[in-house]
């Protein structure tokens, strides 16, 4: 995303009058959350100076800032790992991740899901979306049962999650991990279902991405 990022973190460039990370948050508010746990690390000042403390949306935000503490981004798994007691902190087990990167503007985090999952037996729940362009092999597929498995008809992880705290387990708090480490054990153990998402999705991977995005057709 060079040489836009050179000057604000991804999640903070504009999509349709509002940094990326914003359409994440008011689907959060939407759906009754109050508490937000942000991981930062590049520029990672600008997010609480554009962001606040969350009152604006009358929700806490929350943040787990990896540059100052560990000297740079601790990739998905390793953040995650490393944030857990702020994510868990009124003693919920389970918890929505979500990248603040990509742009899913009609995604619901339905309540009533993140119900059920918590009384679930599973270590995740995950949408997947169809391959892209830019990602044409896929990540996971999805057997007949609803399991996430990693052969077969292979999509796209949309890098949205439901997960529970022990999904992270064998990750310790400020290792460099990505996440794909804890999705291959766990989905090998048939502890993750997941389900396709096929409403506009977007990982904004280059400036030409983010310029189609606010184009005037796309806009209208």
């Amino acid at each position: 995303m060079r040489p836009l990022t050179d000057h604000t973190p991804k999640p903070l460039l504009v999509v349709r009058g509002k940094p990326l990370i914003e359409w994440h948050i008011e689907a959060f508010v939407a759906a009754g959350i109050r508490d937000i746990v942000i991981n930062t690390a590049w520029l990672e000042e600008q997010f609480t100076e554009v962001l606040g403390d969350g009152s604006r949306w009358g929700i806490r935000l929350h943040y787990s800032h990896e540059g100052r503490r560990f000297g740079g981004a601790l990739e998905t798994g390793g953040g995650i790992a490393t944030a857990l007691d702020l994510l868990c902190a009124d003693g919920d087990d389970c918890f929505w991740a979500v990248s603040a990167d990509i742009f899913i503007p009609e995604f619901r985090y339905d309540p009533a899901l993140a119900t059920a999952f918590a009384a679930s037996p599973h270590l995740a729940h995950l949408w997947f979306v169809p391959v892209q362009p830019l990602h044409p092999k896929g990540d996971f597929g999805i057997d007949g049962q609803g399991y996430a498995t990693l052969d077969g008809d292979l999509q796209v992880y949309s890098n949205i999650g439901l997960y529970r705290r022990a999904f992270f387990d064998g990750v310790p708090a400020g290792q460099h991990q990505r996440i794909r480490w804890s999705l291959d054990r766990a989905i090998t153990a048939r502890a993750v279902t997941a389900e396709m998402y096929t409403g506009p999705w977007a990982n904004v991977g280059t400036p030409e991405q983010l310029e189609a995005l606010n184009a005037p057709s796309e806009l209208a």
